[in-house]
């Protein structure tokens, strides 16, 4: 469970909408990415185990690329035994391993010591780097080490092998930098880091392309089923509310494009949950205005004019809408922290799309209908309650009202 939840940060930070990450037996591991753009690239970012250390050299500096064995031990074998030569790592051609009998050198501080890493870039050359902030004891750990030895060299180093071996120019506390890398290998390195380190090595026992037709055909199915739901609603409220019902399928589609705007622009990616999201989120437009409607079709029995039905219908439901749709964002709010917290994507697209959609529908079915059904009501189109949804006797005992 912890090798699944590192490789699930991993992935998180890889910034793959919804993926699958789900254990196999005993010590196998399915991991699906939905739309990745360089595979290659990901399968190292998972597959690495990614052991940072800052390692005392003992004033001597290591060149880039040196395999060293070090205090803290290796993740593939046990590396911390005293002796030299008993911390080397399985011999494979994918993994470097250090020479025989070589040295141990003093671990100072490891990645399990940083709270956070992220790629920046040195203000004096431009080049790429990884910065990290050191957490707890660690940050005072090495401020006394960088302090007591100012003008020697520690190096760096990943998975047992010397990224670069700067001198120390100061004592450094709470952060540093990792520099000497592309761009590319500085993402993969800080999204590692943050990661966390996995507690065993991994190799890839299959790889493959899962072409997009099943969820392609997915999406076109729910699009296909949304298009004749919203179809329905719209016949529904076009023959009980007649008037009002074509307003506010005209909302509906100014919601709609509004909406699918805010997505564009923020972006969402649009799966299957956030689908499902902005259906719901429609519903609950189709809701505001049924409560609007209802209550003008009561302040017209009542007896009041056109004019003051629409704005009493409008005021009487107002604070309904409003609970039910600040309700419905909080918790959208409460799932989309859950699903950041625990790394399910499903979670976060969908209350995503439906906390957007809500607030979308706040502001379509106060503005837009509320501005429609007054600009008509102005003009004289609507000349009797017939148009707002009564029966004809309504109409009669309305006018005679």
């Amino acid at each position: 469970d912890g090798t699944r939840d590192t490789l699930e940060r991993r992935v998180n930070g890889l910034g793959v909408s919804e993926p699958l990450i789900q254990t196999r037996g005993d010590n196998q591991i399915v991991v699906e990415l939905p739309g990745i753009e360089d595979p290659d690239q990901a399968v190292e970012v998972l597959r690495e185990t990614a052991l940072l250390e800052i390692i005392n050299t003992n004033g001597s500096p290591l060149a880039p690329g040196t395999v060293v064995q070090t205090t803290l031990g290796d993740t593939s074998a046990d590396a911390a035994s005293a002796t030299p030569g008993s911390a080397q790592p399985p011999q494979t051609p994918d993994v470097p391993t250090p020479e025989p009998g070589s040295p141990v050198y003093e671990t100072i501080i490891s990645g399990s010591d940083l709270s956070d890493a992220y790629v920046g870039s040195d203000p004096t050359t431009g080049q790429p780097l990884v910065a990290f902030e050191l957490q707890g004891s660690a940050s005072e750990k090495f401020y006394e080490f960088t302090r007591d030895h100012i003008g020697q060299p520690m190096s760096i180093v990943v998975d047992k092998q010397v990224i670069s071996s700067p001198n120390i120019a100061a004592a450094i506390s709470g952060s540093g930098t990792i520099d000497g890398m592309s761009i590319t290998e500085a993402e993969s390195l800080a999204t590692q880091l943050k990661a966390g380190a996995l507690g065993v090595p991994l190799d890839v026992v299959s790889s493959r392309t899962v072409g997009p037709s099943l969820g392609a055909d997915s999406i076109d199915r729910s699009l296909i089923a949304g298009i004749v739901g919203l179809a329905t609603v719209a016949a529904f409220m076009i023959l009980y509310y007649r008037l009002p019902g074509v307003l506010s399928v005209i909302a509906l589609l100014i919601y709609t494009a509004i909406t699918f705007a805010l997505f564009k622009l923020i972006p969402v990616t649009l799966t299957l949950p956030g689908i499902a999201g902005f259906i719901l989120s429609i519903g609950m437009a189709v809701d505001a205005n049924v409560l609007i409607f209802a209550r003008m079709k009561e302040e017209l029995r009542s007896g009041r004019s056109l004019e003051d039905a629409v704005e009493a219908g409008f005021d009487h439901a107002w604070p309904s809408i409003r609970d039910s749709n600040v309700s419905t964002m909080i918790t959208c709010v409460i799932l989309y922290w859950f699903g950041q917290f625990t790394g399910a994507t499903i979670i976060t697209g969908f209350a995503l799309t439906l906390f957007v959609g809500v607030a979308v529908s706040l502001f379509s079915a106060i503005t837009v209908t509320r501005t429609l059904l007054r600009l008509l009501v102005d003009l004289g189109v609507i000349r009797n309650g017939w148009l707002l949804g009564l029966d004809r006797s309504e109409t009669r005992a309305t006018a005679g009202a």
